[in-house]
């Protein structure tokens, strides 16, 4: 049985807290729909004002949407649309303040404000991608960044 924590102390000190239970969550487990469905539930639940947590996996052509957290979502996203496909295609995170300024966004639910999506790269290969979205205009910040790269990186390594 898994138990989380609640975060205390600053946010990097919230993100340590979170990414050592993110490494406990995974340990031992290569399954990267079990680790994206856990993944998923854990940030959800211990990040205030997100609306989407959630994986797309690269199947050779497009995203194709897998475990998540939040409302029914896009099911295929081209490389060439929308947040998602930027930072997979760019392999570069995209922290976005406001997603209506955001040229092509996808508007899966238009509740969401602001996005951040990191890009998950494993031995040169594009696996997916990391999503979250918020209800609040410039929710993610660059420690936000910091620390759900972090997290995303424990998905990676997980894959082996």
């Amino acid at each position: 049985m898994f138990d989380t924590s609640t975060l205390t102390g600053s946010k990097p000190e919230q993100y340590g807290q979170l990414l050592a239970q993110a490494r406990a969550l995974v340990h031992g487990e290569r399954d990267r729909i079990a680790n994206a469905a856990n993944l998923s539930a854990l940030v959800y639940h211990a990040l205030p004002h997100l609306n989407w947590v959630g994986f797309y996996f690269f199947d050779g052509k497009e995203l194709v949407v897998g475990p998540f957290q939040g409302l029914p979502a896009c099911v295929r996203i081209p490389l060439d649309k929308g947040v998602c496909g930027a930072a997979a295609s760019q392999r570069v995170t995209q922290r976005i303040e406001d997603v209506d300024a955001f040229p092509g966004h996808i508007a899966c639910d238009s509740a969401s404000r602001s996005e951040l999506v990191v890009p998950l790269v494993h031995n040169g290969e594009l696996v997916g991608v990391f999503d979250l979205d918020s209800p609040s205009l410039a929710r993610f910040d660059a420690e936000d960044q910091a620390g759900l790269e972090a997290i995303a990186a424990v998905f990676v390594e997980a894959l082996g």
